[in-house]
Parts: structure tokens; sequence; C-alpha cells
């Protein structure tokens, strides 16, 4: 399991983007849709804060995303922050594509990062990859599991990409049993998340 420790914090943005190209944000901006329930992040990576969600089937301002990255610039209801480009879509010619596959051929614009002195995690090497998203069966956890992870806390580990219903954690991830249940949890980029043993797919997010 990969976690982050203290030496690693330095210190970078919680918000902030220069256009690049001199391009205006209301100039460049296009429409998106989150193709699942979406954190929206206060920086390109899952290190930091969340600020909002892009809930399933919302439309979205898209303002461009960094240049070879898969973080991308979202307005969500007036929220701005980062998003993961594997999850949202745009119309090409009547038929809908993932921004991250069709980005060039969308005319999506390049946005930079601009550091401007918040503190957060970050480390110091590549992140291992969240894996393939694919579909679970949707579960109300009893308040008993929430109490237990709650009062039962693990250390943090974080992965590229983001969380989201059905993504597969890597072998890596070590997670914890829960007590006469058929889940296990696990903290993954700052939020605690349900997994089913078999598939190790995470069927429930708590937001």
């Amino acid at each position: 399991m990969k976690t982050l420790s203290p030496h690693l914090i330095r210190t970078v943005a919680a918000a902030g983007l220069i256009l690049a190209g001199g391009v205006s944000a209301a100039a460049a901006a296009m429409s998106a849709t989150a193709v699942t329930d979406l954190n929206v992040r206060a920086g390109p990576g899952p290190q930091y804060p969340i600020v909002g969600l892009a809930a399933r089937g919302s439309t979205t301002v898209l303002e461009g995303c960094i240049e070879g990255s898969l973080w991308c610039r979202v307005n969500v209801g007036g929220v701005s922050g980062w998003a993961y480009a594997k999850y949202l879509a745009a119309d090409q010619s009547g038929s809908t594509v993932v921004i991250s596959e069709r980005r060039a051929e969308l005319g999506v614009p390049a946005v930079t990062y601009e550091a401007t002195g918040s503190t957060v995690v970050t480390p110091a090497e590549p992140l291992e990859l969240i894996g393939p998203v694919g579909e679970v069966d949707a579960i109300t956890p009893p308040p008993a599991v929430n109490t237990y992870i709650t009062s039962n806390p693990v250390d943090p580990v974080y992965l590229d990409g983001e969380v989201v219903l059905g993504a597969t954690l890597p072998n890596t991830v070590a997670v914890r049993q829960i007590p006469d249940y058929n889940y296990e949890y696990v903290m993954v980029n700052g939020q605690p998340v349900l997994v089913e043993p078999s598939t190790r797919r995470i069927v429930y997010i708590y937001r």
C-alpha cells in the first residue's frame, strides 16, 4: 500500500490557472457531461481537497485541460475546480465521446496550473493507476459500518485517477476487513470507500 509521509509535503496551489496562449475563459469554455458522480478538486491531482461534486449526467463548463495530463479545469454550478477527463464526455457530431480520448478533435484548449501558496500532500514518484471501471450493484451500508470505519481509521492511499463507483483497486492496495460484513474498506484519495473483495471494485463512496 502506498502512503505519503510528511517529508513529501510541499507548498502548492489549492486553486489557480493561466489559460495557455492568452485565450480567455469565456472564449475557450465548452460543455461537458459527467458520466458518473465525479469529484471536483481544488487542484489537478487526487491529493487536492474536494471542493464540489458533478453529479452523474450533469453538465459542466469545461474551460480546458492541462497538456499531457488527464486533469481539466471545470465549473460546476458556480464552483470552479479540476476534474478527471476520463469521466467527462462531450458531443462530437451527434456522438458522445470521452474528453480524454478525443481532446484534440474536440478542440479542448490547453490550460496550465499556477501555484498560489496552499499546502497539500504531493507524491515524490508517479502514483499507481486506479484500474478500469466495471458495473457494480449499488449498496446502502448500515450506519454501523460508517461508525466502525470512523472508529478504526486507516492510512490514506493516493492513486492516479479519481474515486468513482466500479473503479478497480490495484492489488498492492491493502484493504481492511469489517467484522460481520461482506465488504472491506480503505481510504483512497482522501475518501473512505467500500470494496468488494472478489473483484476489488469500489461499491460505495463516503462523501
